[in-house]
């Protein structure tokens, strides 16, 4: 039992050096790696909302879920850390950008229209220099020109397995592809004038693949070879799928968000936090005495290993995101106050302090687990099913922390005061 204890404590110490290591701006372990993320209304940047023209859709989900594939690409050429890509309503995208203030150069890169083509080779006086899709490095060498097939005729993209050999062992990932009636004559003329030359799939002017034409294909359905395995077979479907059916975007909203009103706000919540955690730390020693005292030791390891995940995983910090990790403070500390009113019961039925202490957690644990799940579930909810990011961000924060508040509690509280009963601060516990 002291054993498991002592282990108890130790994995507790850890945890709390770490976290501090992670949360100290400069620390050894944090260098540059781990860093706080700030939301758009804490550091400010561009706020952008896009309308789809969805009155041609087949699958209204699947094209937004391409469109928003589409902007996540060009955002990442940006280089913009941590932004904010989701749905708003039924076909509309919102896009925030931290830290982005030129909103015209983010216009022009973003919205752009897109589609994608199949290239020919040509030469530099009749053909354009093209990069790769994946990557900033320039894969595919050479010069390409424009024919008049597009994702418009091209109909399915599916990533599958082919037999390599005639063991008839489907062994090879591939990416199999067809045409309707329309692509697949201008596909029959394309590879009937390309044999044993390159083919470039193109979306965005960016080579998605650039397969090599082995023989004239009639029928309007072909196999693109070459993947290093199923994964990368996947991602070069979706690629695809993405240019099918281009859908028709235009801007209908735009703004500047300022990061001088963040940075007031930012203080205001660091303050409203301070303050909480101050009054509810004199609230429970006041009331609980030496046990108060003891909660309040696990929500100050609450509160720094709750900054450390939030960095590690990490978490865009926005006010309302603040907001849910000041409330899940409230929700730490209401697990405590549960346990503490089991040992109360629990020592008035004459047992001695440890058998209170061990049977107070057992009798609140079930209170605590389903209060805490319920909340839990309505978080996911929230996150889920919120069109705006500040929703999600406190749903998220708030998620993350009822999560660890019940480790604290159920961990931390018990350890603590297990280890205080069998050492010499006996005398001084008091419920």
């Amino acid at each position: 039992m002291k054993r498991n204890l002592w282990l108890s404590l130790a994995l507790i110490i850890i945890l709390v050096v770490l976290g501090i290591l992670i949360d100290i701006p400069k620390s050894p372990l944090r260098g540059d790696k781990i860093k706080a993320v700030l939301g758009l209304d804490l550091v400010g940047g561009t706020e952008l909302t896009y309308e789809a023209d969805l009155s041609e859709s087949k699958d209204r989900i699947k094209d937004l879920s391409n469109l928003e594939n589409v902007f996540r690409s060009r955002i990442d050429q940006l280089g913009v850390s941590e932004p904010t890509i989701q749905t708003s309503g039924n076909n509309k995208i919102l896009i925030e950008l931290p830290g982005v203030k030129n909103i015209d150069d983010a216009v022009s890169k973003i919205g752009a229209t897109y589609e994608l083509s199949f290239m020919e080779e040509g030469s530099e006086q009749d053909g354009v220099a093209l990069g790769d899709y994946y990557d900033s490095g320039f894969t595919y060498p050479g010069y390409w020109k424009k024919t008049d097939l597009t994702g418009k005729q091209l109909r399915t993209a599916e990533a599958t397995f082919q037999s390599t050999n005639n063991s008839g062992l489907q062994n090879e990932a591939v990416v199999s592809i067809s045409f309707d009636n329309a692509g697949k004559e201008k596909f029959k003329d394309l590879t009937k004038r390309n044999l044993q030359k390159r083919i470039a799939i193109v979306l965005d002017n960016k080579i998605v693949s650039a397969p090599t034409v082995q023989t004239e294909i009639a029928n309007g359905e072909a196999v693109i070879t070459g993947s290093k395995d199923i994964r990368e077979a996947q991602q070069l479907a979706k690629r695809l799928d993405e240019g099918m059916l281009p859908v028709p975007v235009k801007l209908v909203g735009q703004r500047n968000i300022g990061a001088t009103l963040g940075h007031e706000s930012l203080k205001k919540s660091m303050v409203a936090g301070l303050v909480g955690l101050l009054l509810v730390a004199i609230f429970m020693v006041a009331y609980y005495k030496t046990t108060g005292l003891i909660a309040v030791l696990a929500l100050l390891v609450y509160s720094i290993i709750s900054l450390s995940v939030y960095k590690i995983i990490p978490v865009t910090l926005t006010l309302a995101g603040i907001a849910g990790f000041i409330l899940s403070i409230g929700m730490a500390i209401d697990a405590n106050i549960l346990i503490f009113e089991r040992m109360k019961e629990e020592l008035s039925s004459g047992k001695n302090l440890n058998l209170a202490i061990t049977d107070g957690f057992k009798r609140a644990w079930n209170s605590v687990r389903d209060s805490n799940f319920s909340s839990i579930i309505t978080c996911l909810i929230l996150y889920y099913t919120a069109g705006t990011g500040p929703v999600r961000g406190f749903a998220l924060t708030l998620g993350i922390g009822i999560l660890i508040s019940m480790f604290t509690a159920i961990t931390v509280t018990r350890t603590f005061l297990l280890i205080s009963a069998n050492s010499g601060f006996r005398k001084v516990i008091h419920v």
